[in-house]
């Protein structure tokens, strides 16, 4: 019987290639692992393009506010918890300049070339709409925290979710009272921004007045970045309205105030949305305010008692006034309500995989600080009702709903 002696010459040759392989092999784990870890530990990364200058700038840094004081309080306390293993928030900006095409291109280049994990859509329902075909085309969930306008939520897209009820819900109530409290207003005037939302919602007062028996006497559209109304606003003043409606962005309603003072043209109800939720529209109008009504999605009024990173509406509003030394606003508490509703949603899924935390959000059911939020099939909010509120004595108060009232509709506006 022959025995085969193992070739000893070749198996000393072999041992260096194996301990270059074994070497290799180890290496390769290491940086699988630290690889695996590193992915554990980084940054979950939100894209939002904003509109930091040019005509919506005074809209997008309060945006950026809000954002901030959320990123702030979330990392302050180790970041999002997901499955277990907690995770600090990056937020991507970018500025699109108040021009649409270029926050499309920057939604772009946050998804391909920034990697984003999430987004947080841009300012306004028309640039939302634009943007939301990127995030659509990536399957990125977004938020969206400022598009009301149900024409953004018509294109069958399963990535968009929005912090808004519709525009109707603005509309409904504010003619609502006047037909109770007003019963001697008949006669509309309405002069609407020709962009996205402010043309919906006037188009939604138009619709919710003749449901009520008032009578349009007056529908108007002035162009994106109109620096003088005086045309329109003669016209408005000729047909002799009982109530005007205006709508568009903070820097339109401050003009239009101000020319309609200057034309004497006046109605016993001026309603005038967004712009009198915000302080800086008071400071730059001052006694023009006085009894300018509006809506709006959310207000400090409100009492909500929540379980997300705020825990209440009075916390929350502690805790801006601290950091910015002034009330929050709707646009600002929307911002921190997209990233409150965000981290829900990936907590909930325990994961930041996009499918499961698009699932988490379409589920809904979040308690949060801005209200309960739950999104209808097509993403928008539908589980709230937002405030309607008068300037009086120079401050905001809240006339509905009955739960927070301070106050009653009061008539004539010079």
């Amino acid at each position: 019987m022959r025995f085969l002696r193992p070739r000893v010459g070749a198996m000393l040759r072999s041992q260096p290639h194996r301990r270059r392989m074994l070497a290799l092999a180890l290496a390769a784990l290491g940086l699988f692992l630290a690889s695996h870890v590193q992915a554990e530990n980084s940054a979950i990364r939100i894209g939002a393009p904003l509109p930091l200058t040019g005509a919506l700038s005074p809209e997008g840094l309060k945006l950026q506010q809000g954002y901030e004081l959320w990123k702030d309080v979330v990392n302050a306390a180790g970041g999002i918890n997901v499955g277990g293993t907690k995770r600090l928030v990056e937020i991507v900006y970018y500025d699109y300049q108040s021009a649409t095409p270029k926050a499309v291109q920057l939604a772009e280049k946050l998804a391909t070339d920034d990697k984003v994990d999430f987004m947080f859509s841009p300012f306004g329902s028309g640039a939302t709409k634009a943007a939301s075909t990127v995030s659509e085309r990536y399957g990125i969930p977004t938020i969206a925290p400022t598009a009301s306008s149900a024409e953004v939520y018509d294109q069958g897209y399963k990535n968009l979710f929005g912090t808004f009820t519709d525009n109707s819900t603005l509309s409904e109530p504010m003619t609502d009272i006047a037909k109770a409290k007003a019963p001697k207003v008949q006669r509309i005037a309405i002069l609407a921004r020709n962009d996205l939302y402010p043309l919906a919602l006037g188009q939604e007062f138009e619709k919710s007045g003749k449901k009520r028996g008032f009578e349009i006497v007056y529908f108007g559209k002035y162009a994106i970045n109109t620096l003088d109304h005086a045309s329109a606003l003669t016209e408005i003043k000729g047909a002799n309205p009982d109530w005007i409606v205006a709508t568009g962005y903070i820097n339109d309603m401050i003009l239009i105030r101000k020319q309609m003072a200057d034309l004497g043209a006046k109605a016993q109800v001026v309603t005038m949305i967004n712009a009198p939720a915000y302080q800086e529209f008071i400071d730059a109008t001052g006694p023009l305010a006085e009894n300018v009504t509006s809506a709006t999605w959310w207000h400090p009024a409100e009492h909500y008692q929540s379980k997300d990173a705020f825990g209440s509406t009075e916390h929350y509003t502690e805790l801006f006034q601290n950091k910015f030394k002034s009330l929050p606003d709707f646009t600002n508490a929307t911002g921190s309500a997209s990233g409150v509703v965000l981290q829900m949603a990936i907590e909930k899924a325990g994961s930041t995989d996009r499918a499961k935390v698009r699932e988490a959000l379409a589920a809904g059911g979040f308690d949060t600080f801005f209200g309960p939020l739950s999104f209808n099939a097509a993403g928008q909010a539908t589980s709230y009702v937002p405030p309607v509120f008068q300037i009086q004595r120079g401050k905001a108060v809240v006339i509905y709903p009955d739960a927070i009232k301070a106050g009653d509709l009061q008539l004539g506006v010079q």
